[in-house]
């Protein structure tokens, strides 16, 4: 199955975690709850989640996992100072792995310049932030755009939870049946008869 990591800080969205990070659990899923300190304890922003950091950024890099689900709340605020959470977000996203970002987590999206080009969605106090970072901004429940992957609340958590498992789905096959990355074997040129 495939290796899922999420990023958080203090003061995350607690069911923006707590909904995708059980469903893809119990889908089978492997799941890293990547931090800034390894072993420090997070509260959520409800205080009804206390999770505990499993790795630090300074020990994974975006070939250990096939997708990054950033949850919301003021976490993303507090992770997008940190250049090497930022080089995560952009690592994944440009090798073409599901990227999912709820709330304000597209605060993540605009500083690893991400979001140029794309239509998302997010919380709307920063829709402005989103659409001075090039992106197109909708107002919906859950907005596609390739690998990326955004919804607005947790009330859209149904709807972004099954977004991630789809777009593993699609990947993860692909990725057990052959050694190469997918990006390799659709880059390889034909040969002429």
């Amino acid at each position: 199955m495939a290796r899922v990591a999420f990023i958080v800080d203090e003061m995350f969205e607690d069911s923006e975690f707590r909904v995708p990070y059980d469903r893809l659990r119990t889908a089978g899923h492997e799941v890293a709850i990547i931090g800034r300190e390894a072993g420090k304890q997070l509260q959520g922003k409800k205080g009804k989640e206390t999770i505990k950091i499993e790795r630090s950024i300074t020990e994974v890099s975006a070939d250990a996992f096939d997708a990054l689900v950033i949850p919301g709340g003021y976490s993303p605020d507090k992770l997008r100072l940190d250049p090497k959470m930022v080089a995560l977000t952009r690592d994944i996203f440009k090798a073409g792995k599901p990227l999912a970002a709820i709330c304000h987590a597209g605060w993540m999206l605009a500083e690893a310049d991400v979001a140029r080009g794309r239509t998302l969605t997010s919380w709307p106090s920063i829709k402005t932030d989103l659409i001075n970072a090039g992106a197109r901004w909708v107002d919906r429940e859950l907005v596609e755009d390739g690998n990326l992957i955004t919804s607005r609340k947790p009330d859209d958590l149904p709807a972004f939870t099954d977004a991630i498992l789809r777009q593993l789905e699609q990947r993860v096959p692909d990725r057990q049946k052959s050694p190469k990355p997918p990006e390799a074997t659709s880059a390889e040129p034909r040969q002429r008869r």
